[in-house]
């Protein structure tokens, strides 16, 4: 091992001084941290902040809990009583209430739903809620139950809806703030990407693209010529340092965590030996996989005899998970139905007041596994919309196979605003509740457009189309062809009912808000 990294570190030397600044580009100059102006300046070095805002989590957790017990405990004993005699419930009924509060905050910490790994991204720190809630009334019941302690059970079950749907909002408050502060340069972890420089602009990409990330990434270390800075996308990162200076210069720049993308020269050894580098540093090791379009709870780690085996969970196309989710589409668009029955008829008498024709549009769609159904909408266009799209192909924005125009001259002004709001979708809840779509899923497509698809792409065929789903709520007709069904199939091969109510919420908002919609 001492050889191969000789051998690497004869190839390169290390390199610390970046080129100046292009003024068409706001650069942080890696080597020196503390010339960073502006809301940088003010940024929490990432144990700093991370301790902060558990800190602060904390706070909030032990005060929702407390007043979700208390309130349940008053509710059941208390308020039916005199102030005086609130005195007289027995001591037993408040060493219960305070175990329970006690048991449940301990639970939060267990469960690490306070993790600096799980907070403000994704649902996992949701999940890590609810998980340790649940958990802390089942023990707590079990042994209740075990012991003949009598406690009311009308304070029991309140309690926990109480205190779960609170954490929940205080946690969904949290985030909001944490997202404002990571817009404005703060509560950010500044990270060194190491690797390849194929792979390290790929992992700095990736992160890039997420609008608000937790990282910030300050420098690179790369195995190869050595060059000033790598260009991604419309930045330029500086490379700090070759691959054998690696720890020097997460430590010289007080880096919160290091980033490993793809496969190094040196392979596991070099991923060994860098950990043992940063051993009493404040940087965290992080281990990019090489693996695309696969969610993190299909992969598990197993070791087996010192060898860490990465296990990848294969997608399943039926079975119980499937039913559940159409049990769910069956009831939540039967009563969206009922509900909107009103708004419905609305829709339908302005649609038929502004052009002739119906106000329904049938068109034919592609569904689950290549079947073909009639997909119901309110008619958005001119009763001769078909007959016209011959003349308009030649001025087609769409992506790929699909064809789209911003300003369509066939789209009725009421079709417009229906459009806009994405209310011409209303009428697949019928689809939604014979089973023909689902309600979070992939675009359904056109039999034209399922004719010219690649090989690949009809993977998107394997489950129901969907009213909404991960291409509309990122950005619609906004993506290209590429992007929206790499979203689709990663759709398909990851989705849980966990994921689809995150997509809905994210839809609801993006109606207030439409983005992409035309």
């Amino acid at each position: 091992m001492t050889s191969t990294r000789d051998d690497r570190r004869s190839r390169s030397g290390e390199n610390t001084a970046p080129a100046a600044a292009s003024p068409t580009l706001r650069i942080v100059d890696p080597v020196r941290p503390a010339a960073v102006s502006g809301a940088a300046l003010s940024r929490s070095p990432g144990s700093t902040w991370a301790t902060r805002y558990r800190h602060r989590l904390e706070i909030s957790d032990v005060a929702v809990i407390t007043v979700a017990v208390i309130g349940a405990f008053l509710t059941r004993f208390g308020w039916n009583h005199d102030l005086a005699q609130v005195g007289t419930i027995p001591i037993a009924h408040w060493a219960v209430a305070m175990l329970i509060a006690v048991t449940w905050i301990a639970c939060l910490a267990a469960y690490h739903s306070r993790d600096a790994r799980v907070v403000g991204i994704g649902i996992t720190e949701y999940r890590s809620v609810v998980s340790a809630s649940i958990t802390t009334f089942g023990v707590l019941g079990i042994l209740f139950l075990m012991f003949d302690i009598n406690v009311a059970r009308g304070f029991f079950v309140l309690a926990l809806p109480t205190g779960l749907i609170g954490l929940m909002v205080s946690r969904l408050l949290w985030r909001k703030w944490l997202v404002r502060q990571r817009k404005r340069g703060r509560f950010v972890s500044r990270a060194l990407v190491v690797g390849d420089r194929k792979d390290v602009q790929y992992v700095i990409g990736q992160i890039d693209k997420k609008a608000v990330s937790v990282y910030e990434v300050i420098g690179a270390a790369v195995d190869g010529p050595e060059t000033d800075r790598i260009e991604v996308n419309s930045r330029s990162v500086a490379v700090v340092s070759n691959l054998d200076s690696v720890a020097k210069a997460a430590s010289r720049l007080e880096v919160d965590v290091v980033i490993v993308a793809g496969q190094p020269v040196g392979g596991g050894f070099f991923i060994r030996d860098l950990g043992w580098d940063l051993e009493g540093s404040r940087a965290e090791l992080v281990v990019a996989s090489r693996l695309t379009n696969v969610a993190g709870p299909r992969i598990h780690f197993r070791p087996v005899e010192g060898l860490p085996l990465m296990h990848v969970e294969l997608p399943q196309y039926s079975g119980g998970k499937h039913l559940l989710k159409r049990a769910f589409d069956m009831v939540a668009s039967g009563t969206a139905l009922v509900l909107l029955f009103p708004v419905l008829v609305a829709i339908a008498l302005c649609v038929r007041s502004e052009s002739p024709g119906p106000a329904l549009f049938r068109q034919e769609r592609v569904g689950k596994g290549g079947q073909a159904f009639f997909m119901l909408k309110f008619r958005s266009m001119v009763e001769t919309a078909e007959d016209d799209l011959a003349g308009l192909l030649d001025q087609n924005e769409g992506a790929g196979v699909l064809f789209k125009m911003k300003h369509d001259p066939r789209v009725t002004r009421v079709g417009r605003v229906l459009r806009k709001y994405s209310l011409d979708e209303l009428p697949q809840l019928w689809n939604i509740f014979r089973g023909e779509m689902s309600l979070v899923g992939p675009r359904p497509p056109l039999a034209s457009e399922v004719a010219g698809y690649e090989a690949r792409v009809h993977r998107r065929l394997l489950i129901k189309p969907g009213l909404t789903g991960m291409w509309q709520v990122n950005g619609r007709s906004n993506l290209d062809w590429d992007e929206s069904v790499r979203l689709d199939l990663y759709y398909v091969e990851n989705w849980s009912l966990t994921g689809d109510l995150q997509i809905m919420w994210r839809t609801v908002k993006l109606l207030v808000n439409p983005v992409g919609a035309y």
